[in-house]
């Protein structure tokens, strides 16, 4: 994994170069580690395809103030000028979202997380569909392993948000139920 993460800094550097002229070229550094097109395929890291335009300029915000600390993403994000953070988020929005995996999902899980989002509310700030609005991510066939990652992370406040909403959120969400809840999302049709 430090192999990738130095080969996606790498790119970066190139991708910011004088040279990359289209927003397409200098995103090249970002779908080494978010995946083609936006659809992550490496464990933790998550699917960029389909997120609103101001939730992605609200993170890569944080990212470059150092706001939200992840060393990769501070680095990639500190030479970005407001202008480039409006670029890019913008080229997120107009990536495609990603596709719910082939099986429908164990039925009980599913049931289990239906009835948790349900009763945290997921499907008023997240939309119906998951799909996110404005501000909110949409979370909507995400990678599981990371919305497991983050959800714990906003129960343990290891992750803090722009505000508290989520962390109020998990705390009445077990440990346990973490793992059906982003189950239940990942696998969401």
């Amino acid at each position: 994994m430090h192999k990738t993460i130095i080969a996606a800094l790498a790119l970066a550097a190139l991708s910011f170069s004088a040279n990359a002229e289209t927003i397409q070229e200098r995103a090249a550094a970002c779908f080494a580690c978010h995946g083609e097109r936006g659809t992550s395929e490496t464990e933790n890291t998550p699917s960029l395809g389909g997120q609103q335009a101001p939730y992605a300029l609200i993170q890569l915000f944080m990212f470059r103030e150092k706001l939200r600390v992840f060393d990769p993403m501070n680095e990639m994000a500190k030479p970005m000028t407001d202008d480039d953070l409006r670029s890019f988020s913008d080229f997120i929005a107009t990536l495609p979202k990603p596709t719910p995996p082939a099986d429908a999902g164990d039925p009980a899980r599913m049931a289990r997380g239906q009835a948790l989002a349900q009763q945290n509310r997921c499907n008023s700030c997240h939309n119906t569909d998951f799909s996110g609005k404005d501000n909110v991510p949409r979370i909507a066939n995400q990678r599981e392993d990371y919305l497991a990652k983050t959800l714990a992370e906003y129960k343990d406040n290891s992750r803090h948000g722009y505000d508290a909403t989520m962390a109020d959120v998990m705390q009445t969400v077990t440990k346990e139920q973490i793992g059906d809840l982003a189950y239940y999302v990942a696998h969401f049709r």
